[in-house]
């Protein structure tokens, strides 16, 4: 179905949740321009919060996010005093304007906290934001997950949940730290649904140490019969330089690029044949899920939490490392837990880093994320305009994509070229030595 150029996925990109990406940030943006952003936030503007719990009942090998063990009570509990505080620090400055209309738990693993906890944080967001009926979502471990958490996403009307499943393969599981039983998986999603969870997400990944196409087949045999609303199967991104666990695991056993790109090809295909809808070229959503909805009425979005029918242009990060987005700012937290302390105990906002996005900046990240989305763009305005056109010659050549007057429209064969085909439009990556993970 997609034609194989290795010379066009041999250069790791980024996943563009943003643009420009995280590699861009600079440490001179800080508390004063978390201010100066919070103070755009108009009177009933549409707002989205996202919190970070940096915490895991066990810490897998292949995960690249910033989280540690919730080993110690002390340190846990700690951690959420300072998250509350940071609410009602941003709670005060926003004064009453805007109107929360997502709420996204992630991490690590909220659910490494008790259920007690996520009760009292979502109280207390209620008091500090004016929320309009939000949708809230949480990422779940299933090995940690049973009847009071639940319990407490029912109290709290979450209806989104994202389970961590990664693969139902013993040997891959053993392969990458993250050991979860079948049936484990399965009364996880039993619990979610009594609990009045509308859309359940799974996670699954391709690119996997002893991974095959066969394997990957049965583990999304597994997950079909299940009934998820969505799946994500990602890339598995290799990249020990940055993330130290991933040392553990065993490079040898990695699939090489083609093998990667077969794994991809086969997922798109087995799940459009079983009824999902393609949300880009590795998400799918069945039909009456929201985020199929978007994709097919062009509403699509994508932010830090990916793909997403958020319509919001304003997202609020909590807690360390969370990143938050506005029109014309970037700004991440700090991520070192002590430093994350230490700022918010002092009563300025946890902002270490982030850039000011320029006029062109904003342009060419519609753009990429017009791509992203849609499969075209409108490039008739970008800036540098003729140096863009002339590095997407690569991609027209190959019959990946096509210029259509102005728009540049992505083919069918382009799918798991897209990022690629982004990273064209991005001036920040042509002289960049950062690296990344693979194209696909």
């Amino acid at each position: 179905m997609w034609p194989y150029y290795s010379d066009l996925l041999a250069t790791p990109v980024p996943r563009y949740t943003s643009f420009p990406t995280a590699a861009e940030f600079q440490d001179s943006v800080g508390p004063p321009e978390m201010a100066q952003a919070l103070a755009t936030v108009g009177e009933d503007q549409a707002i989205s919060l996202y919190l970070h719990i940096p915490y895991c009942g066990e810490l897998c090998w292949y995960c690249g996010c910033n989280t540690g063990a919730a080993n110690r009570t002390s340190r846990v509990q700690a951690y959420l005093l300072r998250l509350i505080e940071e609410i009602e620090l941003v709670g005060k400055a926003l004064g009453g304007r805007g109107r929360v209309q997502r709420i996204a738990w992630g991490g690590g693993s909220p659910n490494a906290l008790a259920p007690e906890d996520f009760d009292t944080l979502m109280q207390r967001l209620k008091r500090v934001f004016h929320l309009d009926d939000p949708v809230v979502s949480v990422e779940i471990d299933p090995r940690g997950f049973d009847g009071g958490w639940a319990d407490a996403l029912r109290r709290n009307r979450v209806t989104r949940v994202s389970l961590g499943v990664q693969t139902f393969d013993d040997g891959i599981q053993a392969a990458i730290g993250r050991v979860q039983p079948t049936a484990m998986i399965a009364e996880s999603v039993k619990l979610l649904r009594g609990a009045g969870v509308s859309s359940i997400n799974f996670d699954l990944m391709y690119g996997l140490p002893f991974q095959t196409v066969d394997k990957l087949a049965a583990t999304i045999d597994t997950a079909l019969a299940m009934h998820p609303d969505r799946l994500a199967v990602f890339g598995y991104a290799h990249v020990p330089h940055l993330i130290a666990r991933q040392r553990q695991i065993d490079d040898s056993a990695l699939p090489d690029s083609l093998a990667r790109f077969a794994q991809a090809e086969f997922a798109y295909e087995r799940l459009t044949r079983d009824g999902y809808a393609p949300v880009g070229f590795d998400h799918f959503a069945l039909p009456g899920d929201a985020l199929a909805v978007a994709t097919t009425s062009g509403r699509l979005r994508r932010n830090f939490q990916g793909f997403t029918e958020d319509s919001a242009d304003i997202l609020i990060g909590l807690g360390a490392s969370a990143i938050s987005q506005f029109p014309g700012w970037l700004i991440q937290n700090e991520k070192n837990a002590g430093r994350y302390h230490l700022r918010v105990a002092n009563g300025q906002f946890a902002a270490a880093r982030g850039w000011k996005r320029s006029i062109a900046d904003q342009c060419i990240g519609r753009a990429i994320e017009q791509l992203l989305c849609q499969g075209y763009a409108d490039l008739s305005n970008i800036p540098h305009r003729g140096e863009t056109k002339a590095r997407l010659a690569h991609y027209v050549r190959a019959g990946l994509a096509e210029w259509q007057d102005g728009r540049l429209v992505i083919n069918q064969a382009g799918l798991p070229y897209v990022r690629t085909i982004a990273a064209a439009l991005d001036p920040y990556r042509q002289d960049s030595s950062t690296r990344f993970s693979s194209a696909i």
